[in-house]
């Protein structure tokens, strides 16, 4: 039987935007994926917390925010693996969990840049394909990737959180950032009384 073909999509989503959403459904078109799983990282307990909400509301907002989008769905599974949260230790973890799935890593331009200071990077390259999506001032010449690597075209799509959060806090709307699902919430979250 076919596995099912899961795109793993790491991030804190602090909060989750528009441009993750647009991103997450342009890869799932592009790769071929059956649903893309946004991955909720939970907060380093060595790292300041600075701006980072609580897991728990970040994984709420992602869930009230992928709703609309079957293929789309919000994970909390690196909450309950050992911190910190290396991708290795999840793709590995979430295999095991999941044997009727195929996991795909997706990334943006900027974090295969790095890539290589990645925990285990070259057996994520190994055992599993990889996604890569554009970044603004990231270029990829795709014909140094690795077999397993692709960059797919989804088009740039330049919002942050750190946008949306410094738009709350100057008291800004945040309507076209994030979705509607969750402007409320998301200015309750991050206005200027919890900063």
């Amino acid at each position: 039987m076919d596995k099912i073909k899961t795109g793993i999509y790491g991030g804190s989503f602090n909060p989750i935007h528009n441009g993750h959403i647009a991103i997450a459904r342009k890869m799932t078109e592009l790769a071929g994926l059956d649903e893309v799983w946004l991955v909720v990282s939970p907060q380093n307990p060595l790292k300041e917390r600075g701006d980072l909400l609580d897991d728990r509301l970040r994984l709420e907002m992602t869930r009230m925010a992928l709703a609309p989008y079957p293929k789309l769905k919000a994970s909390d599974f690196e909450f309950a693996l050992p911190r910190p949260s290396y991708m290795w230790n999840t793709l590995q973890a979430l295999s095991a969990a999941h044997p009727d799935r195929e996991f795909t890593l997706l990334i943006g331009a900027d974090n295969w840049e790095v890539f290589s200071r990645w925990y285990h990077y070259e057996d994520i390259i190994t055992h599993y394909p990889i996604a890569i999506y554009p970044r603004t001032g990231s270029d990829i010449d795709v014909t140094t990737l690795p077999p397993t690597v692709r960059l797919f075209n989804t088009g740039l799509y330049d919002i942050s959180s750190t946008l949306v959060r410094n738009t709350i806090k100057a008291g800004g709307d945040i309507s076209s950032l994030v979705p509607k699902e969750i402007v409320r919430m998301a200015e309750e979250c991050y206005g200027k009384d919890n900063s």
